[in-house]
């Protein structure tokens, strides 16, 4: 069958950079303090690929033979959010950063979203915790029907909304005149996010009908480098949105990582010579930027009670590899992501794990993937592939 899977779990770092205390992250290490936090992980499927002999986790063994290639990988590029630890995965080394506003969004930018949004006033206009900021604004929200617009640590411009005050696809609308008329040269901020929710004042709750306004990427991936080979590319989950379906034959978005794996399983069975982009974001999303270890923790055992179902999907041929974005650490006092280490496991039923070692870049995955198929490239990084 031949397909090359990559499953990104979402900001599961493995451990603090070197520069980690430049982005306030001193101590950060995602999957280790949250074993230690709870006495320790059960994650057997992932144990067996090797999971332990990266890191010391308590509760996973470090192994004399695991049935995977381990090691973890640096991230060269600017920042700590999703779009660059994707597009560094993609094969690309991201030399800029894109424009942070740690005290909210300046004046003009604010009024220009007035006037091209078409709405009176918002409300926020901070960096704030996505659950947080409905709490506390969602009432004068229901009462003035302003949007509340916020930021956070990454780059992103956040756009919460009531679905019954503004509907969906007029969220939609302002978000994607946010992103083209708006947020555009040095305002050209990695994504605009729409964050619909529902409820009452007091049980307020956001819905899955979330949708990111994203960037291209500012040269070719990994994904337009095999589209333009003739090997299928296929995106599920953050991914479309994060690569702007940039390079993309087929984008199948999800709202679960149970749905997420679901189309990784059924892809892996039914498709040929294909290269199979996954992300699955409920750690990050619903468990890391809330600070939650324990809802955490189940979701890593949640996918690690189904790994086993996509190790058996492949073929004899295909690979495997898991790994993340950038980390997440709930048991830090911060809500944002964490500048970390990924972990990097690379299976294949034919081959033996061994060390990978510390790979010097994310955008060591896209090289392997081109090598995999055999196909040139001028993309950053270096091959793994055991052949």
């Amino acid at each position: 069958m031949k397909n090359f899977l990559i499953i990104v779990l979402d900001g599961v770092g493995i451990g603090e950079l070197p520069d980690a205390e430049k982005f306030g992250d001193s101590g950060s290490n995602t999957l280790k303090n949250i074993a230690v936090r709870l006495g320790g992980l059960k994650l057997p499927n992932l144990e067996r690929l090797g999971l332990g002999n990266i890191e010391d986790i308590p509760g996973i063994s470090k192994l004399s033979a695991p049935l995977a290639s381990f090691g973890k990988m640096n991230e060269v590029s600017s920042g700590k959010d999703s779009t660059t630890g994707h597009w560094e995965l993609g094969g690309l080394r991201i030399d800029f950063e894109f424009p942070y506003y740690p005290h909210g969004f300046p004046d003009e930018i604010i009024n220009n979203f007035l006037r091209h949004a078409g709405v009176e006033g918002v409300l926020c206009n901070k960096p704030a915790s996505g659950t947080a900021v409905i709490e506390q604004f969602g009432k004068e929200h229901l009462l003035t029907g302003f949007p509340i617009v916020y930021t956070s640590a990454d780059s992103v411009f956040q756009i919460a909304a009531h679905e019954e005050i503004i509907p969906i696809e007029r969220l939609y609308n302002i978000c994607k005149i946010t992103r083209e008329k708006i947020l555009t040269g040095k305002d050209a901020v990695g994504r605009v996010i729409a964050r619909p929710f529902i409820g009452e004042f007091g049980n307020f709750k956001r819905t899955t009908n979330r949708k990111d306004f994203s960037l291209d990427p500012p040269s070719d991936t990994i994904l337009n480098v095999l589209q333009k080979s003739g090997i299928k590319t296929i995106g599920i989950g953050k991914v479309n949105d994060l690569f702007n379906y940039s390079g993309l034959d087929i984008s199948q978005n999800t709202k679960s990582n149970s749905e997420g794996i679901n189309f990784i399983i059924e892809n892996l069975r039914s498709k040929i010579n294909s290269f199979i982009f996954s992300n699955l974001v409920d750690f990050d999303v619903y468990f890391g930027h809330r600070n939650d270890a324990e809802g955490f923790a189940k979701a890593l055992q949640e996918f690690d009670n189904r790994l086993g179902e996509i190790i058996e999907a492949m073929d004899k041929e295909d690979i495997l590899i898991i790994t993340a974005d950038h980390g997440n650490d709930p048991t830090t006092p911060s809500t944002d992501h964490s500048r970390e280490y990924v972990p990097l496991l690379y299976f294949n039923k034919k081959h033996k794990g061994n060390y990978l070692g510390i790979r010097k870049t994310f955008a060591d995955v896209a090289q392997t993937a081109a090598h995999f198929y055999g196909v040139n490239n001028s993309l950053h990084g270096e091959s793994f592939l055991i052949e």
